[in-house]
């Protein structure tokens, strides 16, 4: 994962400051730990970048995470009916099942693409 160090699909992936990308945003790196999902550091240790840049901020993570769910509902719909030819209800009940199971992943995902809308990655401030 080095090798996209310094790009945005980094931050993005890893859930890593967007600034520096030296340490993690989140108190916990597990998104499946559901009553810490939210829990993200006041600011980067290593940069000092505030990552809630005003109130409210993440709210517009929520857009994110409606592109990035029908994107996974897209892939779960072509999985179970065009490859494995499931009828109509199972492949609603694989979607579904698909939006439960990654719901906390998309949660993350669409956070750090939100963040990396606003803040870019400075050499200077990252760890030589």
């Amino acid at each position: 994962m080095k090798f996209l160090k310094g790009t945005k699909l980094f931050s993005i992936i890893t859930g890593y400051c967007p600034v520096c990308q030296s340490e993690s945003m989140y108190k916990e790196q597990n998104p499946y730990k559901l009553g810490k999902i939210f829990e993200m550091n006041e600011r980067c240790s290593h940069c000092n970048t505030k990552y809630k840049i005003e109130p409210s901020f993440f709210y517009g993570a929520m857009y994110v995470s409606y592109a990035v769910g029908v994107g996974f509902a897209v892939a779960a719909f072509v999985i179970s009916n065009l490859i494995f030819n499931l009828g109509a209800l199972y492949t609603f009940y694989s979607i579904v099942g698909t939006l439960i199971i990654f719901m906390p992943f998309i949660m993350r995902v669409s956070r750090n693409i939100w963040i990396n809308f606003f803040m870019h990655y400075d050499k200077s401030k990252a760890t030589p």
